[in-house]
């Protein structure tokens, strides 16, 4: 009983690939030799008897407890978090890892992928799994540096090693198309021409300058000065307070409230939890300075200029261009410059290389890679005012040092 699926995030995504095995099928001794019924959207035995080839797409649940003897999942370098993929993945390999003393396989097919996205290609590749080589990981890679990108010889030559023994590429096409045209970024060249794995060019931070910024010594402790950052929501964005600490910019997450997956409609952030992390970050260390965006909060934030000092608590909106790009210039600026640091939070870490940049008159913002996705950015936004918090708070005179004191008798 053969069950072949064809799995992508989108049935349209399979048809490249259900179109190729009609075609074989359809131009060999199979179709009549197996009674086949080469159908569009099903291949499948015209007796009747089980078994058949069929597409599926995204939707891990409905999934569940099927038995495929084979399962190809397509462009998986596509299947991130917004569009469910790794909760896809995840069944199918479940359902096919049941059978696999039967026989049962799977293979995903996929392009290089950008490091910044989780996608399941980027988990298959970091698996151990692959380490142990439990998996095959088959890849073929063009050596070239993007430095070397406006070279013909190397650009060719790289194409060669990337496209191995596919004679059909058109390697001097691709080539001049490489040198000549700038509307493509490098970055794009990178993964879907060379097939090196490369982040996105609009991404804010890409993961190798973050990682260099984190540091494991001296951690935060209790009593330490620090400056806060806070980047409320009420439904749909997540609530974030981020600390960062004042004698050496070390950045680390007070508290995060994401919109779970399927949630109800009607979920709202826990006001009185985010109130309480608020109260607690006070009375754990001596905050110097805190930097609030006002939306949906303004309140909130009143109440605590007055709890805890007026001359300590501010609005900070960061729908204001100019004071916005400054801010996040300087913690971009710092980041590359080694001025700042992180605790390597995951959560931290995952909203920092969700970001992407949007160029408005004044420079840089930041901001999601689209409106409606589900990649949140709110802990990056938090350390960006944290830090500008720091910077003032620093400016302001507020920065002390404990001094340590031996008496002796």
């Amino acid at each position: 009983m053969p069950v072949v699926q064809v799995g992508a995030t989108a049935l349209d995504q399979t048809d490249q690939t259900m179109e190729f095995i009609r075609g074989l099928l359809s131009e060999s001794p199979a179709e009549s030799e197996f009674g086949l019924d080469i159908g569009k959207a099903i291949i499948q035995f015209k007796s009747g008897k089980p078994g058949s080839i069929k597409p599926k797409a995204t939707a891990g649940r409905t999934n569940e407890g099927n038995r495929p003897t084979f399962a190809l999942m397509d462009e998986v370098h596509h299947w991130v978090g917004s569009n469910g993929g790794p909760d896809f993945y995840q069944t199918i390999k479940r359902n096919i890892e049941k059978t696999t003393k039967a026989g049962s396989r799977w293979v995903t097919t996929t392009n290089a992928y950008n490091p910044n996205e989780d996608s399941v290609a980027q988990i298959i590749h970091e698996s151990e799994m692959v380490a142990q080589g439990y998996w095959l990981y088959d890849c073929l890679e063009g050596s070239i540096a993007v430095e070397d990108m406006r070279d013909a010889e190397q650009v060719r030559q790289a194409l060669i090693e990337a496209y191995g023994d596919a004679t059909w590429a058109d390697i001097d096409g691709l080539t001049r198309t490489i040198l000549f045209d700038r509307t493509t970024p490098d970055s794009t060249y990178c993964r879907f021409f060379f097939n090196q794995i490369a982040e996105s060019s609009d991404g804010w931070m890409s993961k190798t300058e973050w990682d260099a910024c984190f540091d494991e010594d001296d951690p935060i402790k209790p009593g330490d000065q620090i400056a806060l950052g806070f980047d409320g929501s009420i439904r749909g964005d997540s609530t974030g307070l981020v600390g960062v600490r004042l004698r050496d910019a070390k950045l680390f997450v007070l508290g995060i409230w994401e919109r779970p997956e399927n949630a109800p409609d009607d979920w709202e952030v826990d006001v009185l939890s985010v109130e309480a992390a608020v109260a607690n970050a006070f009375k754990t260390y001596r905050v110097a300075w805190a930097y609030c965006d006002p939306p949906y909060w303004q309140e909130n934030i009143g109440r605590w200029a007055i709890e805890h000092g007026d001359d300590t608590v501010f609005e900070f909106w960061t729908n204001k261009p100019t004071r916005m790009v400054q801010a996040v210039e300087r913690f971009r600026t710092a980041a590359m410059v080694g001025d700042l640091k992180h605790d390597g939070d995951h959560r931290l870490s995952r909203h920092v290389l969700n970001t992407v940049t949007r160029e408005v008159p004044q420079g840089l913002l930041i901001t999601k890679d689209s409106p409606r996705s589900k990649r949140k950015i709110d802990l990056a936004v938090c350390a960006v005012l944290a830090f500008e918090a720091r910077a003032d708070a620093i400016a302001d005179g507020r920065m002390q040092i404990r001094r340590s004191r031996v008496v002796g008798w």
